[in-house]
């Protein structure tokens, strides 16, 4: 039997279960450091613990407009998407799909966007 203080304390249980079971969203930096720093570095310059010399391709520097004026919003997010193998570039480069939300890979590619200054080809 459901006496009133029992309903209110399984309101309350439930209400605590929701609140702890929400995901907070990340944001584009803290995507970035997590996902990406390891090979490019935590200000993208290419320099991450994973770039080591014999890796056979050097990690892209995010920070280089030369080498980020070269690729298009779409290059991006499908590299972002599908990974490396997929795009034609290094193999190491993981695809973050079903990892990242559509949303969090726009957010990331505005964040690289951010990082060189700079746009694709026009």
């Amino acid at each position: 039997m459901w006496r009133p203080w029992n309903r209110a304390i399984a309101v309350a249980l439930v209400a605590v279960f929701l609140s702890f079971s929400e995901v907070t969203a990340l944001t584009a930096r803290e995507n970035y450091r997590f996902y990406c720093a390891p090979c490019h570095g935590l200000e993208g310059r290419g320099d991450g613990p994973n770039a080591t010399p014999t890796q056979p391709v050097r990690p892209r520097n995010h920070r280089s407009p030369v080498e980020m004026e070269k690729l298009s919003d779409e290059d991006i997010i499908n590299v972002i998407r599908f990974g490396g193998r997929a795009t034609g570039v290094s193999t190491l480069m993981p695809p973050y799909r079903n990892t990242l939300t559509e949303e969090e890979i726009m957010e990331l590619k505005n964040y690289l966007r951010e990082l060189c200054q700079c746009r694709g080809p026009r």
